[in-house]
C-alpha cells in the first residue's frame, strides 16, 4: 500500500498527475458508454474509439511485426501478431529465440492484439525478451467461456508444428505464457490445460507464466475491492460484475472455475510437473489485489514456485503507460524471469 493514509471516510487516491487521472476517467466513461443494457457491446463505436494499429515488417526501434493466421478453418479466423528483433528478420545468424505467447487485457470483452496500447507493450517486451506472439483471441459477450482458453491452447498447438514459423527461428521449448488482467487469467488457464495435455505436444514446453494483475474474482467482496471501488481507475465492482456476466456461461455465477481461483476446478492440472513457475505482479491501487494474493497462496499450497512482484503505488494496467517508472521496471523484471527460468529448465532438461 502507499505510505500515505487518507483521512477517515475518504478513499485513497493513486499517486498520479491530474492529467493522467482525467485521461483515465475518460477511458472509463468511454468503456461504460459502449455497454448496452441487454449485455451486448456497441462494437461499431468501439472500433472508432480503438482503431487497429497495423503490423510493420519494416524496422521500428529494432522490432518488426507481422500478422499470421493460427487457425484458418475457424469462424472467425484465429489470428495473432508476431513481434521479433529486426536483426533476425534480416537473416543474420542467431540462436532460436524464446517466445512469449501474450494475451491482452480488457475484461475478456474489450481491446485486441492490434490495439495501440498492446502493440506498444509487445514491442517493448520484444526488445527486452525477444519474440512475442500476441494472440487475438475471441472476445465476450459474442464468445463466452471457454473460447479464449481454447484459442490460447490452439496458439500452442500452432507453435508445436516446427514448420509453422520458420522466420524468425523460435525455440518453443522455451515458451512463456503472459498476459495482464483478463489476459493473466487466460495465461493461467491455458498453462493448466497445457499441463494436463503436455504429452500430446511434441515440441512446445511452457517454461513460465507471467501473470500481470490477473483478473480473478468470486461472489465475496474482498477488502481491497471495497476500499478501492470508485477510487482507483479502470477497475470497479460494477464493471467487473458486468464483465463476468458477459464472459461466464448463462446461469453461472462468480464461483465458476474461470473466475474463482480458490476453487479446486480452477486449479486442476496445477499439480502437474508441467505447470511452470509463475511471476505474479500485484499493484497496491488495484482493487483485484486480494484475489491475486490468494492465487499466489493457492499455487504455493500445491508446491509451485511463485515470485510475487509488488508495486505499492501501481494502478490496474499501470504497465500500459510508459510514463510510470514501475512500467519500465516491470519489463526488466520479466526479462530476468525469462532468462532465469530458461536457465533452470535447461539444467533440469525441461518439464515432462
Amino acid at each position: 500500500m502507499s505510505s500515505e493514509t487518507p483521512p477517515p471516510g475518504r478513499k485513497p487516491k493513486p499517486p498520479m498527475s491530474r492529467l493522467m487521472r482525467l485521461s483515465l476517467r475518460a477511458v472509463d466513461w468511454v468503456t461504460d458508454a459502449t455497454r448496452r443494457g441487454d449485455g451486448t457491446l456497441n462494437r461499431v463505436a468501439l472500433s472508432l474509439l480503438d482503431p487497429r494499429v497495423p503490423a510493420f515488417s519494416s524496422p521500428c526501434r529494432g522490432v518488426s511485426s507481422r500478422d499470421i493466421v493460427l487457425r484458418p478453418d475457424s469462424s472467425p479466423r484465429l489470428r495473432a501478431r508476431l513481434f521479433y528483433p529486426t536483426a533476425v528478420s534480416k537473416g543474420s545468424s542467431t540462436s532460436p529465440l524464446p517466445v512469449i505467447v501474450f494475451f491482452h487485457g480488457g475484461g475478456f470483452a474489450f481491446l485486441s492484439a492490434a490495439s495501440a496500447a498492446f502493440d506498444g507493450v509487445c514491442r517493448r517486451l520484444c526488445r527486452e525478451v525477444n519474440a512475442v506472439l500476441s494472440v487475438d483471441y475471441r472476445r465476450a459477450p459474442e464468445h463466452r467461456f471457454p473460447a479464449p482458453y481454447d484459442d490460447g491452447l490452439s496458439a500452442l498447438r500452432f507453435l508445436d508444428d516446427e514448420h509453422a514459423i520458420v522466420e524468425p527461428p523460435l525455440d518453443v521449448s522455451r515458451c512463456y505464457l503472459a498476459g495482464d488482467s483478463a489476459g493473466g487469467n487466460i495465461a493461467h488457464h491455458v498453462a493448466r490445460r497445457f499441463a494436463t495435455e503436455c504429452s500430446t505436444f511434441r515440441n512446445v514446453r511452457v517454461a513460465g507464466v507471467v501473470a500481470i494483475q490477473p483478473f480473478f474474482g468470486g461472489e465475496e467482496r474482498t477488502e481491497s475491492e471495497m476500499r478501492l471501488d470508485g477510487a482507483a481507475p479502470i477497475v470497479s465492482v460494477s464493471r467487473t460484475d458486468w464483465m463476468w456476466r458477459a464472459f461466464l456461461p448463462d446461469g453461472c455465477d462468480r464461483t465458476h472455475e474461470a473466475c474463482c481461483v480458490v476453487d479446486d476446478a480452477s486449479c486442476a492440472g496445477v499439480e502437474s510437473p508441467a505447470f511452470p513457475p509463475v511471476l505474479l505482479v500485484v499493484g497496491g491501487y488495484d482493487p483485484l489485489q486480494d484475489w491475486q494474493r490468494r492465487y499466489a497462496d493457492v499455487l504455493r499450497s500445491k508446491g509451485k514456485e511463485v515470485r510475487v512482484v509488488e508495486y505499492p503505488d501501481a494502478i490496474h494496467a499501470f504497465y500500459l503507460f510508459p510514463v510510470f517508472d514501475d512500467a519500465r521496471d516491470l519489463m526488466i523484471r520479466i526479462a530476468h524471469f525469462v532468462a532465469e527460468s530458461a536457465a533452470a529448465a535447461g539444467e533440469g532438461g525441461g518439464s515432462e
